[in-house]
């Protein structure tokens, strides 16, 4: 049996992260065998958030916060949230959602999610798509939503 302490996580900070982005993460589930749900901890400082406002299909997350108070923003408003509160998102516009610290203290949260491939995200506030194939190289693809071709379009 593999086991992981979300208490003791090994925070890393990528220097790829910008502004407002800059929190830690330790992804766990190769830590723990998992290959159906897959999960990460977020040490989030504050003022900083995990991740853009986003919603995704072939995918539901939880949200659970280990520490802090982190603010919780979603379709109909945002929502201070406190160390225990449980949270779902599920597919589609009805779980959009981003994370962000506007407290003093580091807030620490777990999201867990459904791991499928292909997966997809929407960014609505910067109207981005994102497509996560299994094995693609290179990682995602994200595009303008604007951008879009006809479905013909190169082939006749």
């Amino acid at each position: 049996m593999e086991r992981f302490n979300v208490h003791k996580a090994d925070y890393t900070y990528s220097p790829e992260r910008p502004d407002g982005y800059r929190c830690g993460t330790q992804r766990f589930t190769p830590l723990v065998g998992g290959s159906l749900i897959t999960g990460t901890v977020y040490e989030v400082p504050a003022g900083e958030s995990t991740v853009p406002y986003h919603y995704e299909y072939g995918a539901e997350e939880w949200l659970l916060v280990l520490a802090g108070r982190p603010t919780l923003r979603h379709p109909n408003g945002e929502d201070e949230l406190e160390a225990g509160d449980l949270v779902c998102f599920p597919e589609g516009p009805a779980g959009a959602h981003k994370v962000t610290n506007r407290g003093d203290e580091p807030a620490r949260v777990m999201i867990i999610s459904t791991y499928s491939r292909p997966a997809v995200a929407v960014y609505p506030d910067s109207d981005k798509l994102g497509v996560w194939a299994n094995g693609a190289e290179g990682g995602p693809v994200i595009v303008q939503r604007s951008s879009t071709v006809g479905y013909w379009h190169g082939e006749a």
